[in-house]
């Protein structure tokens, strides 16, 4: 009979030791990918902001969604680590609830991108619309857009012929400096209807919207992989809790 639980004892002492080192490997993915989102979200605020507020529909809060999500993920990954290492029971079942939130937070979001698609990109046709309107009056965002994407204007270059900008610089079918290919040429001292070549031709809207429909699948794909990859560390966080409870009563018994 002592040898049958000493059997027993050994076997779950190693099913609670491979599990312990599952939960390590998972925990490491999951901080790692903490740090991503937050390095995406800061990356968002800082850099893509000028972007962002070209849009006529501009969620401000976007960035810092990512952020909070990114150190949420941090915090419980850290959480986590600490939890599988001491072993305990209790800490374990909370690490598992702590999972299954941040699992139901990430579909949420994941489901909202997905119903304010539309709007984003009504809103960012819009905003091109208002750009070109006002461009001169605080154009860096635009400028920025068309040098660093290299398009021009909101669906080609022929839009800006219709601004207010292009009466104003006594020019006949000009462009801004932005949209030309060779930061040295003066688009906007040339008639650019004969010399398009020296300027980009397509337009920021149908860029910007192409890139978002072709990635799409991919960035959701890889969002609701992260999500559920979540759901089996919470599974193996009850596991090793329940093997955890059972290896302290047999070394009681």
């Amino acid at each position: 009979m002592d040898r049958g639980r000493a059997k027993s004892t050994m076997a779950t002492t190693a099913a609670v030791g491979c599990m312990k080192t599952l939960l390590m490997i998972f925990n490491f993915i999951f901080w790692v990918t903490g740090i991503a989102i937050l390095a995406l979200g800061i990356w968002t605020k800082v850099d893509l902001y000028k972007y962002m507020e070209l849009s006529a529909i501009y969620y401000k809060d976007s960035p810092w969604i990512l952020i909070a999500v990114g150190a949420l993920i941090v915090i419980v990954g850290s959480f986590g680590c600490c939890c599988t290492f001491k072993g305990n029971v209790m800490l374990l079942y909370l690490y598992g609830f702590f999972l299954i939130v941040v699992f139901a937070v990430e579909l949420g979001a994941g489901a909202a991108g997905f119903f304010y698609k539309g709007k984003l990109e009504q809103g960012f046709s819009e905003g091109l619309d208002n750009a070109l309107k006002q461009y001169g009056n605080g154009s860096e965002a635009m400028d920025e857009l068309q040098s660093q994407l290299q398009c021009c204007g909101k669906n080609s270059y022929e839009d800006w012929f219709s601004t207010p900008w292009e009466r104003t610089v006594n020019t006949t079918s000009g462009v801004p400096h932005s949209c030309c290919r060779i930061p040295d040429t003066s688009c906007n001292n040339m008639n650019v209807n004969a010399n398009s070549t020296y300027i980009y031709q397509q337009g920021c809207y149908n860029k910007v919207v192409g890139f978002m429909k072709s990635n799409m699948a991919l960035i959701a794909g890889v969002a609701f992989g992260i999500s559920f990859f979540q759901l089996l560390g919470a599974l193996l966080a009850c596991c090793l809790a329940k093997r955890v409870k059972k290896s302290n009563y047999e070394q009681v018994a």
